[in-house]
């Protein structure tokens, strides 16, 4: 259905209105979401300026002319008029210009295949500037892409977002990022991805919930008797002590922190868990009085020295320190490795007060212009906490929004020819919310875009050309850091104690129990959320505040998130440049600059 502007604009002046030019293509939009001629919808809408008395035609009026009047009773009959008719219903601007693409193809190919008649044909009117070409290309932009008004009935821009001021300001830096040039090669360098496994990554869906106890404690004590014995071997102690047995001398026990009450932890409500070898999972309250410094969490799983007087309260005296792994060793199959730019950015992509996605766009076309090798992006790309979804105000299926999504930044960034791996989240409304989270699936991906496209699960250990990076979109420093606990530690930042915990702990999620809003398969976790390596470059989103870190020799960066509630966040680019040593020359770490920008 075409719609001609200028007859919407005699129609209105007809009834005395002007309006300036982005109104009259609005309503003409208008016209063709809900299958109204130009003499219809005018007659519609002085009805309504009239009924409602509104003097003039404003952005607010025809807003109000759609929410109010347009999606109630025109929907109603359009849904009551497609149940006769057994037709889909009407679609929106989008949908209809994928039609005629795909109209006009199928016409292009049974021509190719009929025999030319006498009479005239309808053929597409070619020069050797616009050739005729098998497939064409889509060049709509990314605002023509992603249509908000079709499916959410207020779908207006955020005005905190749209007046920001410091678009593009560097907030944090790591490295040698003074006076870099943030730009990478796109699609023309040569960048190998590759997800690893402990044993093997995660792919698909697997069934969870049901979960026995038995199942669960066999996960747990597994993880505490793999630790012992790489600390054992590592501080060289010749046995362990069953926790519950008297000693007067110092002895070394091996167990899992606990807290002895369902409240959090504190010092003086510490127990230790034994393992099931030694001391069959029997606990015993530590007192912590002598130690001089210590950090501890719920599952902490920890080697202790002290003494057991009466066997019914461990005095601890020293705290063993955890190991990390090694880190990845690059083979022939990683390649020569060039210098790659990576950018990271993590939902959610619209602001709390607005819909349109106007972040995401914005962060397209930084995409666009700086044409990163690999783009990394954390959900929620649809957040479970966004307003409109918690109140029920979408109009479609939270997996069409949540298409819609990726097929804007697939087909929008397509010019830059840069690799796209998306990671889901928890708090992503449509997929499934388990931990370890599949990765999405979307077999609607275009053939062309299948080679730059890499969907991975959370977490996931992902090899960029032989550099490890560790991914996770699980707000793991919110989590730990609410139930630790720590006394006079040499490292006073908490989020350093964090990441190396969780870097010599092993393991994506070494919190036990979770917190609350976790549902945890503990099989799945053991299987899927292991550190196979140590990364070399860890990245972990978080609520809390934005940095980059050494830690242990894996810089561990928290690039925010792209909006923080109605006000525009920030996102992360790096440099990655895998660097020889000599011989006796220590491990330089291949991130050789790190920053986060505001969006």
């Amino acid at each position: 259905m075409s719609v001609c502007v200028q007859q919407l604009v005699e129609e209105l002046q007809i009834f005395g209105l002007e309006c300036e030019e982005s109104l009259t293509e609005k309503l003409a939009e208008l016209c063709v979401l809900y299958g109204q001629t130009e003499e219809g919808m005018v007659s519609e809408l002085i009805a309504f300026c009239t009924s409602t008395r509104k003097d003039c035609l404003t952005a607010e009026t025809l807003n109000s002319f759609e929410h109010e009047f347009l999606s109630k009773r025109l929907s109603s009959a359009r849904h009551g008029a497609s149940k006769n008719s057994g037709h889909a219903g009407a679609r929106d601007i989008i949908s209809i210009q994928e039609l005629i693409a795909v109209e006009e193809e199928e016409e292009t190919l049974l021509n190719s295949y009929s025999t030319p008649s006498k009479g005239s044909q309808k053929r597409e009117i070619t020069t050797p500037e616009t050739p005729l070409t098998k497939r064409k290309v889509s060049t709509r932009s990314p605002h023509q892409l992603l249509s908000p008004s079709s499916f959410s009935p207020s779908a207006t821009p955020s005005p905190k977002y749209s007046l920001r001021n410091n678009r593009g300001e560097v907030v944090t830096s790591f490295g040698s990022a003074q006076g870099v040039s943030w730009s990478g090669r796109g699609g023309a360098g040569i960048v190998s991805l590759k997800v690893l496994g402990c044993p093997e990554p995660l792919t698909g869906s697997y069934k969870s919930m049901f979960q026995k106890l038995p199942d669960i404690r066999e996960v747990l004590t597994c993880k505490i008797e793999e630790l012992g014995s790489e600390l054992k071997e590592h501080h060289k102690i010749e046995a362990f002590t069953p926790v519950l047995v008297p000693a007067q001398e110092p002895v070394a026990l091996l167990g899992q922190i606990g807290c002895d009450s369902n409240g959090k932890l504190n010092s003086k409500s510490v127990i230790l868990e034994g393992d099931r070898e030694h001391s069959s999972g029997a606990q015993v309250p530590v007192d912590l009085s002598e130690l001089k410094e210590y950090s501890l969490f719920p599952g902490q799983v920890v080697i202790m020295e002290g003494i057991n007087t009466t066997g019914r309260k461990l005095v601890a005296t020293k705290l063993y320190e955890g190991v990390p792994l090694p880190f990845y060793q690059p083979t022939e199959e990683d390649g020569d490795f060039e210098q790659n730019m990576v950018l990271v950015a993590c939902g959610p992509y619209t602001t709390s007060d607005s819909i349109t996605y106007d972040p995401l766009l914005d962060l397209i076309a930084i995409i666009n212009h700086d044409r990163p090798d690999v783009c990394i992006l954390f959900g929620p790309f649809l957040d479970a906490k966004h307003e409109q979804v918690e109140n029920c105000l979408l109009t479609s299926p939270f997996e069409d929004v949540f298409k819609q999504c990726l097929r804007t930044i697939i087909e929008g960034t397509r010019s830059s020819g840069s690799h796209l791996v998306f990671v889901p989240s928890l708090r992503d409304v449509h997929h499934e919310p388990v931990y370890p989270q599949p990765p999405f699936s979307y077999p609607d991906l275009p053939h062309e875009d299948r080679k730059r496209v890499l969907f991975v699960s959370d977490p996931c250990s992902l090899s960029v050309s032989g550099v490890v990076l560790g991914l996770t979109s699980t707000d793991l420093l919110l989590h730990v850091g609410a139930e630790e606990i720590s006394s006079s530690c040499r490292t006073s930042d908490r989020f350093s104690r964090i990441l190396k915990h969780i870097l010599t702990q092993r393991s994506y999620y070494p919190l036990y129990p979770p917190q609350e809003d976790m549902a945890i398969d503990y099989e799945s976790l053991c299987a899927y959320a292991q550190l196979p390596v140590t990364p070399d470059v860890f990245i972990i989103p978080s609520e809390l505040r934005y940095f980059v870190k050494d830690i242990l020799g894996c810089v561990c960066v928290n690039p925010g998130r792209l909006t923080k509630g109605q006000v525009g966040g920030t996102y992360g680019r790096l440099y990655l440049r895998r660097q020889t040593t000599a011989d006796g020359e220590g491990r330089r770490s291949p991130c050789v600059a790190a920053q986060v920008v505001r969006i």
